[in-house]
């Protein structure tokens, strides 16, 4: 399968791709602040691309556990020129995460390439259909508001089948979604480890899937490390998504992960 971003073609089947986070918000869980600036953002983007970052995915607002939420507005303003900015100085696929449609109409417009929603298309009404008529790609997040199964890998399965029957329905082309379990989001540390155990399930449902587990809390409570001490525990979730079958790892260490991916897909390939 391939998904065409800014008239690149990502072969989802055979390779592993780097989308690197950006952060411009004052309270990301990692990064908060580091980059909430136009130059400082621009120059980290630049770093991202040069050590190999396919994707930039630009965020406005922090979505870390007891996030604040900020205008749509506010957002905006976070964004917008960021987008353009990068957009004025690359021609790397940019992609914005954010849930809110009026935000996602306004990145578009700005010039990004791509829609990273974390709510599958569910918090917002119209996002599907700004995503549908822009035609552009979209990743679609399984996420909950309470941690609660009773069949956690099924009830995931059947919540994404949801997100990708709202896309469909609003006429999102197919080969334009991307899933991501949501490693995080919803989940307690048990949960988060039986899922990254069985993305397999995932890659089954026939659509490219992008993990991001990048410092998240799994990988501090398995090691008892601080959010900054996490990259071995980032690279070894890497390594099993490439594994299982991962089209994309989203990831603040770009320099890191390609190189453990670029050995791993040498090992699948020998």
């Amino acid at each position: 399968m391939t998904v065409i971003i800014r008239g690149r073609n990502f072969d989802t089947e055979k390779k592993c791709y780097i989308m690197g986070i950006l952060n411009v918000t004052p309270d990301s869980f990692s990064d908060g602040g580091k980059w909430d600036s136009l130059d400082k953002a621009l120059y980290h983007a630049e770093e991202m691309i040069g050590e190999g970052a396919d994707i930039i995915d630009v965020g406005g607002e922090s979505t870390r556990p007891g996030y604040t939420k900020v205008a749509d507005e506010e957002e905006i303003s976070r964004v917008v020129p960021v987008i353009e900015a990068i957009r004025e100085r690359f021609d790397v696929p940019v992609s914005v995460d954010t849930y809110k449609a009026s935000v996602a109409k306004a990145a578009l417009s700005a010039g990004a390439d791509m829609i990273n929603d974390i709510w599958g298309f569910r918090a917002d009404p119209e996002m599907a259909k700004i995503v549908a008529a822009s035609g552009a790609p979209c990743v679609l997040m399984h996420n909950r508001e309470d941690a609660v199964y009773h069949d956690l890998i099924g009830e995931m399965v059947t919540d994404l089948r949801e997100s990708v029957g709202i896309a469909l329905d609003a006429g999102v082309d197919p080969l334009h979604i991307i899933l991501d379990p949501g490693v995080g989001f919803g989940k307690t540390y048990e949960h988060n480890l039986t899922v990254m155990n069985h993305l397999e399930e995932f890659i089954k449902m026939g659509f490219p899937v992008l993990l991001g587990t990048s410092r998240k809390s799994v990988i501090g409570l398995t090691l008892d490390l601080p959010k900054d001490e996490r990259l071995e525990g980032t690279l070894a979730t890497t390594v099993i998504g490439v594994m299982k079958g991962c089209s994309f790892v989203r990831v603040h260490d770009v320099k890191e992960n390609k190189r453990v991916i670029q050995m791993s897909e040498a090992i699948l390939a020998g």
